[in-house]
């Protein structure tokens, strides 16, 4: 199978070749702990999981690694802390706010189906690794002490801001940096600062005295060389973190390690927006992604994980994305219409033609167009249905759940499919002979179930087809 992908770093879509098939390897920024992950935060997860699934299919599950880490000392992660916790000990109250918000992470994702990574890192426990890191850039001419900080030298690096295509003149002229009296360049970023009392400290690198800790870039730089080498595969996240974040980690990795790249192949996922605008707490429309499991916050109603998942793989992922209830919605009546494959065998392979469409750039539109057309013959094809059911499977968007799972908060009737088939077979046969009194009794029987029948012509026979759902 010919993987291609779009690499930001070359501005292109390029056929992917590993540096190793027998071990590919794949670095995602991961959330920083303080406060429940949003829906924006959720579109990278779920499609770089997509993207861990393809790899594990294409190469084999045992050959590939995907690192996602998770962010544990930050400005914010101090703050909220001491807000939340102000009779704990600072560093009780940081280890408490980030390991009960590490876990509602994962309870979160988990519900959108999301395979756990290879390896989670964290921030904290790679210390050491991010003072080697500092000391070889300081070491290289690259970085230089002031004021008991360790900066980078932006000007000590010819390309710059190549990923982000941007030159250093730009950057400094739009730039919202602050201009510390101690850098020596206005675009200069910290990878070692001194702790405030009451913030996590550990022993400073480069010889300087005081006790201090990291800063955000340097971390991901220090975890993705760990875990992955010097120079590996993919590195992806959304397109707000090409610059700085990714930019940086690039110049702290490549400059420390004399590599020409830090990773082959960079991914973006785009904006999310919400109902047409901008999503923030002062519009009133900043949405977690508990919000949207667990309340209902939007559009008055709980939506299943399965649903969110459903939705989001709709859009392209470099494209912009809006997220309505309109579309969860359809979502979740497209998963309805799937559930006649509770009970189905599962076939050994998805079907190659949506694999074949996500290995075009992860083109998951076409790959739910397939679903679609797959899905109108799986009701009277034993084998189709198996291939559509491991298709499902594959692509996180199938759990087994019940029709009032996929509806949660609302009462969804049961109704026995073995019921409803027979029926629909003897009204297409009825229709066929003509015999459209009968046909129409048999639907008003249906109705009566609440079923809803949705007849449609096959193109290719000219044959009507039925499918049904639970009317809803």
């Amino acid at each position: 199978m010919s993987l291609r992908l779009y690499n930001t770093l070359t501005r292109q879509k390029e056929p992917f070749e590993p540096l190793d098939p027998k071990n590919v390897r794949m670095y995602v920024c991961g959330p920083t702990v303080y406060d429940f992950a949003h829906i924006g935060n959720a579109r990278p997860v779920i499609v770089f999981d997509v993207l861990f699934r393809l790899l594990r299919e294409i190469y084999g599950k045992e050959h590939v690694t995907y690192v996602r880490n998770i962010t544990d000392v930050d400005d914010k992660i101090n703050a909220r802390a001491a807000e939340r916790y102000p009779d704990l000990a600072p560093e009780i109250g940081i280890r408490k706010l980030t390991e009960e918000t590490a876990a509602q992470f994962h309870k979160d994702i988990a519900a959108l189906g999301v395979l756990e990574p290879t390896v989670e890192p964290r921030a904290t426990e790679h210390i050491v690794e991010m003072v080697a890191l500092c000391n070889q850039l300081v070491a290289k001419g690259h970085a230089y002490v002031a004021a008991d900080h360790v900066l980078f030298d932006v000007s000590s690096m010819a390309d710059y801001g190549r990923l982000s295509n941007r030159s250093l003149e730009e950057m400094e002229a739009g730039a919202r940096v602050e201009v510390a009296p101690y850098k020596k360049g206005p675009m200069d970023f910290v990878l070692w600062k001194p702790s405030k009392p009451g913030e996590p400290a550990w022993p400073s690198p480069a010889g300087i005295a005081a006790p201090g800790r990291p800063g955000w870039h340097i971390e991901c730089s220090a975890m993705a060389g760990k875990h992955l080498g010097e120079v590996f595969d993919i590195h992806g996240g959304g397109i707000d973190l090409a610059f700085p974040h990714h930019e940086n980690e690039i110049a702290q990795s490549r400059c420390a390690h004399g590599t020409d790249v830090m990773a082959r192949v960079w991914m973006h996922n785009g904006f999310l927006q919400v109902e047409g605008e901008k999503m923030s707490k002062s519009l009133g429309n900043f949405i977690t992604i508990n919000e949207l499991l667990e309340t209902k916050k939007f559009g008055a109603n709980q939506w299943h994980g399965r649903v969110v998942r459903f939705a989001m793989l709709g859009t392209h992922y470099r494209q912009p994305i809006d997220w309505t209830v309109d579309r969860l919605v359809q979502a979740r009546a497209t998963l309805f219409d799937l559930s006649f494959l509770h009970g189905a065998p599962v076939a050994d392979a998805p079907h190659p033609e949506v694999v074949a469409a996500l290995s075009d750039d992860l083109n998951t539109p076409s790959a739910i167009s397939i679903i679609h057309g797959l899905a109108k013959s799986a009701h009277r094809n034993a084998d189709t249905a198996a291939v559509l059911k491991a298709t499902l499977q594959f692509m996180g968007l199938y759990g087994n759940e019940t029709q009032a799972e996929l509806n949660p908060g609302h009462e969804v009737r049961a109704i026995d499919a073995s019921k409803v088939e027979p029926l629909i077979v003897a009204r297409l046969a009825a229709r066929r002979r003509k015999d459209f009194k009968e046909s129409d009794r048999i639907r008003d029987e249906l109705a009566a179930m609440g079923v809803v029948l949705k007849d449609a012509k096959n193109k290719e026979t000219g044959e009507i087809e039925t499918t049904w759902e639970i009317a809803r």
